[in-house]
C-alpha cells in the first residue's frame, strides 16, 4: 500500500476484499502461461528427449503440440478462486496488522510483525486455496491432456477415482508454499520501503509500489518454491494407484533431493519468478490504485 493509504483509516473488510479481488484477477490474466510453464517444469523426473528444456521449449512445444488455448489450461479454477485469494491476502494482511500491534502492544508495525502478519495471512489463505489448486495441476499436467474435458469434469472423476479426500492432498504443503510467500513477500515490502526514498508524485509512488512488489515477490518466490515442487507433485499424484511416496512438505523434500538432488526442489523457478516478480509488483499497485479509488469516492 502507499503511505498515504497506510496512514488512512483502514478500509471495512467488504472493501479490502473487493481491492484484492480485482488485483488478483488483474495479475493472473497477464500472468498466466508462466504458471502453466512452471507446472510443466516441476512436474518432470529423471531426464529423456521428451522433457522439456526451458520455458522457450514449453511454450513453444506446447503450441505446436497441443494448441495455443492449452496456455491458459486450468484457469477456470484459479480464476474461481482468485478473488477470495487474493483478497483474503490483503485483508487479512491489513487486519492481522492491527491486531498483532495491539497484541505486542506496538504503535506501528514492525518488520517482525510485518513478517508474522504475512505468514498468518498466507496460512488463511492456504485454506481456501488448497482444493482448487489441485484441480488447476490435474488440469495443466501434461501427463493429463485429453484426460480432463474441463473443470467440472476434472471433479467428477477425482471424487468418482480417489474419493471427497483426494480434494485435501497437499494441504500441508500449501500451507508451507502460501506461508512462505506471503511472509517473504509482506516483509520485504516493508523493509524495501522503509530503505526507498518517499515518493513526491503520484508517479513516483508508483514505481516505489512496483519496485517494493517485485522484489517482495521475488523473495517471496525463492522462499517458496520447494515446497510449491512438493505440492505440486503431492496434487498431481492420483491416489486410485495407491499409497503415494509422501504427503507431506518436509518428507517430500527429503525424497525429491535424495533421489534427483536439492536443485530439483527449484524446477519450474524462472517461470515462477518471472511471474510473481513483477506479479508481485503488479498486485501491489493494482491494490494501492483500488483502495485509494474506495477512498476518496466511497468513504
Amino acid at each position: 500500500m502507499s503511505d498515504a493509504a497506510a496512514a488512512a483509516k483502514p478500509l471495512p473488510f467488504l472493501f479490502q476484499f473487493a481491492a484484492g479481488a480485482i488485483a488478483g484477477v488483474s495479475e493472473i490474466l497477464c500472468m498466466y502461461p508462466l504458471d502453466v510453464a512452471k507446472t510443466r517444469l516441476m512436474l518432470q523426473v529423471g531426464t529423456g528427449a521428451d522433457q522439456y528444456k526451458s520455458i522457450v521449449d514449453v511454450f513453444g512445444r506446447i503450441i505446436k503440440e497441443e494448441g495455443a488455448s492449452r496456455l491458459y489450461r486450468g484457469i477456470l479454477p484459479p480464476i474461481m478462486v482468485e478473488a477470495p485469494k487474493r483478497a483474503i491476502k490483503f485483508a487479512s494482511n491489513d487486519t492481522y496488522g492491527p491486531m498483532y500491534m495491539r497484541l505486542f502492544n506496538q504503535k506501528q508495525l514492525t518488520q517482525s510483525l510485518a513478517i508474522m502478519t504475512g505468514v498468518t495471512a498466507g496460512i488463511t489463505e492456504a485454506l481456501i486455496v488448497a482444493t482448487p489448486e489441485l484441480v488447476k495441476i490435474r488440469l495443466q499436467a501434461k501427463e493429463n491432456a485429453g484426460r480432463y474435458a474441463g473443470t467440472m469434469d476434472c471433479v467428477r472423476k477425482i471424487y468418482a477415482e480417489e474419493g471427497l479426500k483426494a480434494f485435501a492432498n497437499g494441504l500441508e504443503a500449501t500451507i508451507w508454499r502460501h506461508a512462505l510467500w506471503n511472509g517473504g513477500y509482506f516483509g520485504s515490502i516493508f523493509g524495501i520501503k522503509k530503505l526507498m526514498p518517499k515518493a513526491e508524485t503520484k508517479r513516483g509512488e508508483l514505481a516505489v509500489n512496483f519496485a517494493a512488489g517485485a522484489i517482495g515477490g521475488t523473495v517471496g518466490t525463492t522462499l517458496n518454491t520447494p515446497p510449491d515442487v512438493v505440492k505440486t507433485r503431492i496434487q498431481n499424484y492420483n491416489s486410485a494407484k495407491g499409497p503415494p511416496p509422501y504427503t507431506t512438505f518436509l518428507a517430500g523434500a527429503r525424497t525429491i533431493a535424495r533421489e534427483e538432488g536439492v536443485r530439483a526442489l527449484y524446477k519450474g523457478y524462472v517461470p515462477k519468478v518471472l511471474r510473481l516478480g513483477p506479479g508481485g509488483g503488479i498486485l501491489l499497485v493494482v491494490y494501492d490504485h483500488v483502495t485509494t479509488y474506495m477512498r476518496d469516492h466511497f468513504l
